[in-house]
């Protein structure tokens, strides 16, 4: 099968709206043989990362929580602290994670997101 490749350009787009047109594009549901339990073989690379539109509110009300399993072990980090360490391309990477379905096809998914600066 052939590749299709879609190419967003993120600068002065928000966050979310980016993540959902990647989401729709990796899931298939754009094409007329879209079902459930297939992936389609596409690829979305997202340019211009670091130039989205983002508040100020939206970066500090934006909370990511991981636990480790242990007592006092949540650890809870806001987009702003998250994109100051590891940069914009991660809180677009767990933007899109999140509106994947949660199922076994996700990782797949995810591998054939590109995001570039």
């Amino acid at each position: 099968m052939n590749t299709t490749t879609y190419t967003i350009d993120a600068k002065g787009k928000k966050l979310g709206r980016v993540a959902a047109e990647a989401a729709t594009y990796l899931m298939g549901k754009n094409r007329a043989d879209f079902v459930r339990y297939k992936t389609p073989n596409t690829k979305v690379i997202i340019v211009n990362a670091a130039k989205l539109s983002l508040t100020e509110k939206k970066q500090q009300s934006t909370v990511y929580k991981s636990y480790s399993g242990y007592q006092g072990g949540l650890k809870i980090e806001n987009l702003a602290a998250l994109s100051a360490r590891r940069g914009y391309r991660e809180g677009l990477r767990r933007a899109i994670r999140g509106m994947l379905p949660n199922n076994k096809l996700r990782p797949g998914m995810l591998k054939r997101v590109i995001i570039s600066d």
